[in-house]
């Protein structure tokens, strides 16, 4: 069969097959997840100084990732670490705590060689909630205080249609911004109404209109399949209108219900013909009553008819999540993962990644953590050492590499793996690689210099990452009390 990524390549028949797993296990954009994190003062090495623990990382080509953590609403599916608006001028207090962060980051990396970032990526929340004028404040902040050369670097910056306004759009292209992502999840006011979005189709239009208008070289359109009430004809609906503005990229999302989002709390998400789906836990499920299979045949079925209608109209399938126009300009990284090695995030939901600690600030879902998470974070002075994280040893940063690398439709090439670590990754991960071959998600044909997925493998993603979860990360995703 043809892959998603035009090889041929077969599918294995014997063993488990795909349709005995659930698709659908957890969205892995990150490893290891940030449920697995615990304070660093509770670690026997206590809180690791920046200074330390950047002494002997490259910094030659850093990415740099500023987190503004404020929406003007929040949606029904999200459990993304941000707060509705942003009272008794909260959005000037926060940018003086990011600030003195900057500050503080960038003198923990020091002047013993050059510092250099090769890209720069703006996340939320919604970053285009501040202000043009604070948008240009937040730009400052990446360049006086982390120098980074934003006109010079891919910079990434998402928005939602009611914050895409001309001024905010015209500081951001002014600045450097290569990319413009806007979530629209569906262009069916309906769908987007069951998924407790409060949006119009002319909105998004508008709003489009004016990101278009602004001549930032890359439009990404995020969408949504596995809505309640969603149908083949109406995910085209979305598609077609996503298509009609040309964007150089498009990320299609499976729905997922999460505890303490909006949808979670209203039970969960209602799958075909009405039945009731069940919320998304952090480890792999074992198994699914019938409401689950039926909306897990409902998101699979959209996701391959989602697929073939971008391929069919000139895109390229990066991930199972990214599609790129195949004539659209290069500006960054494959996937604008914040999650590679050399990563230094600035705000209180950012995570930044050295090779030995993946760190960051305290996480949470239900908005008064959140609210007093924020607030903690404007009072702080002192950003010199990692407060939250995750040490990643050997194995841990082997599976890492793996699954990042696995996870994207080009695969990995066993000898990056090699020289990285000296070992084969069928050698060291014989079980895991083993049962995606039982299961038909490797690609036969990829030959011996070359791992990668099938388009079955490429379609179950969200099954496979988690299989790649250490037995210790499981442990503490599982001990991981939701608040």
């Amino acid at each position: 069969m043809t892959s998603a990524t035009g090889r041929t390549g077969t599918t294995h028949t014997t063993g488990t097959t795909s349709t005995d797993v659930r698709p659908y296990g957890s969205y892995v954009y990150a490893y290891p997840h940030k449920t697995a994190y615990r304070p660093l003062g509770d670690h026997p090495a206590g809180r690791p100084s920046l200074s330390e623990l950047w002494a002997g990382e490259r910094k030659d080509a850093l990415s740099l990732y500023l987190h503004i953590p404020f929406c003007e609403v929040r949606c029904g599916f999200c459990n993304l670490f941000t707060r509705i608006g942003a009272p008794d001028e909260l959005t000037t207090r926060y940018l003086d705590a990011l600030e003195r962060q900057a500050t503080a980051v960038r003198e923990a990396l020091g002047d013993v060689e050059p510092v250099r970032f090769a890209a720069a990526a703006f996340g939320g929340g919604t970053p285009t909630f501040l202000t043009a004028g604070e948008l240009d404040r937040l730009c400052d902040i990446a360049e006086k205080r982390m120098g980074a050369d934003l006109r010079s670097v891919p910079l990434s910056v998402e928005t939602s249609p009611s914050t895409a306004t001309a001024d905010r759009l015209a500081v951001l292209a002014e600045r450097g911004a290569t990319r413009i992502s806007i979530g629209v999840q569906s262009f069916v006011d309906a769908e987007a109404r069951a998924a407790v979005r409060p949006q119009r189709r002319s909105e998004v239009e508008a709003a489009l209109g004016r990101i278009r208008d602004a001549r930032v070289p890359v439009l990404n359109i995020d969408l949504i399949y596995g809505i309640d009430g969603q149908t083949e004809a109406s995910w085209r609906t979305s598609l077609d209108a996503a298509l009609a503005w040309h964007p150089e990229e498009l990320y299609l999302y499976p729905l997922y219900v999460r505890p303490l989002t909006g949808l979670g709390r209203l039970g969960g998400a209602r799958g075909p013909a009405g039945t009731q789906a069940a919320t998304e836990a952090p480890a792999v499920p074992d198994g699914a009553d019938g409401a689950d299979a039926a909306w897990d045949e409902q998101r699979l079925r959209l996701y391959r008819a989602g697929r073939d209608h971008l391929l069919e109209r000139g895109y390229e399938q990066v991930s199972m999540r990214m599609f790129r126009r195949a004539d659209a300009p290069r500006t960054g990284p494959d996937d604008y993962a914040c999650q590679t090695d050399g990563m230094i995030g600035l705000g209180c939901g950012a995570r930044s990644y050295t090779s030995s600690l993946h760190y960051s600030f305290d996480y949470a879902v239900e908005m008064r953590e959140i609210r007093g998470i924020i607030d903690g974070f404007t009072a702080t002075e002192d950003f010199s050492r990692a407060e939250v994280g995750r040490y990643v040893d050997g194995d841990e940063a082997r599976r890492r590499h793996l699954l990042q690398s696995l996870l994207q439709a080009e695969g990995l090439p066993p000898a990056d793996y090699r020289e990285r670590f000296g070992t084969d990754p069928c050698a060291d991960f014989p079980a895991e690689l083993g049962l995606f071959a039982d299961r038909g998600w490797l690609d036969d044909s990829a030959g011996p210099g070359l791992l990668s997925l099938s388009p079955e493998g490429l379609a179950h993603s969200d099954a496979l990452g988690p299989e790649l979860f250490s037995p210790a990360v499981r442990a503490a995703m599982a001990a991981y009390e939701q608040k």
